[in-house]
């Protein structure tokens, strides 16, 4: 099998070290144990419906990586919906995870395929029905119902290989997969 890096000479484009994120796609191939990663996230209460999220130190590629900066990230609810509105919402947390996931993809695959990109812009809207989670339905479920992701995109490849390259990073993305396929999700209580 020819790794991808013999198939043509790569050079860093929009952002992206190609020939580093090339190289690890064949390390990985050659050790696909190293493709096993562990996130860690540590949320703690502060008052009524706001709490700070800390990015912890993770788990992957034969060793425990910290993070690059203190990551910390209030969540909370708008006054609207009995909050005090320090931070946005989960639900909201959530749009910009699935928006930032897709961009990613689309920096990286561009750069693979030899795209120069000029601009990426994307709008993502969920629609949500609070009737479930205040418990006033049983058939309304308590997330969204739909989510509507749109892109603007523009580079030096015609508007068929753009499409590609968007539909290739919704293909691949980790964030896409969690929202449109079930994960098993353990809680565990430790009450005192």
């Amino acid at each position: 099998m020819q790794t991808l890096e013999a198939k043509r000479e790569r050079v860093p484009l929009n952002g992206v070290d190609t020939p580093n994120l090339l190289g690890t796609i064949n390390a990985v191939g050659g050790q696909p144990e190293l493709a096993k990663f562990q996130f860690r996230a540590t949320n703690r209460w502060l008052r009524g419906t706001h709490s700070r999220t800390r990015l912890e130190p993770f788990a992957g590629a034969g060793g425990v990586h910290p993070q690059s900066g203190d990551f910390q990230y209030d969540a909370d609810h708008p006054p609207v919906l009995v909050g005090a509105g320090n931070g946005p919402t989960p639900v909201e947390f959530l749009l910009h995870a699935l928006a930032a996931c897709l961009t990613a993809g689309i920096g990286n695959i561009a750069a693979t395929r030899g795209v120069t990109l000029t601009s990426v812009e994307s709008t993502v809207e969920g629609d949500i029905d609070l009737l479930g989670i205040f418990g006033l339905s049983d058939t309304v479920r308590n997330g969204y119902q739909k989510i509507r992701v749109s892109f603007k995109i523009a580079g030096d490849a015609p508007p068929e290989k753009l499409r590609a390259i968007v539909e290739q990073s919704r293909a691949r993305s980790a964030v896409f997969d969690v929202i449109t396929n079930q994960v098993p999700v353990e809680i565990s209580v430790e009450a005192a």
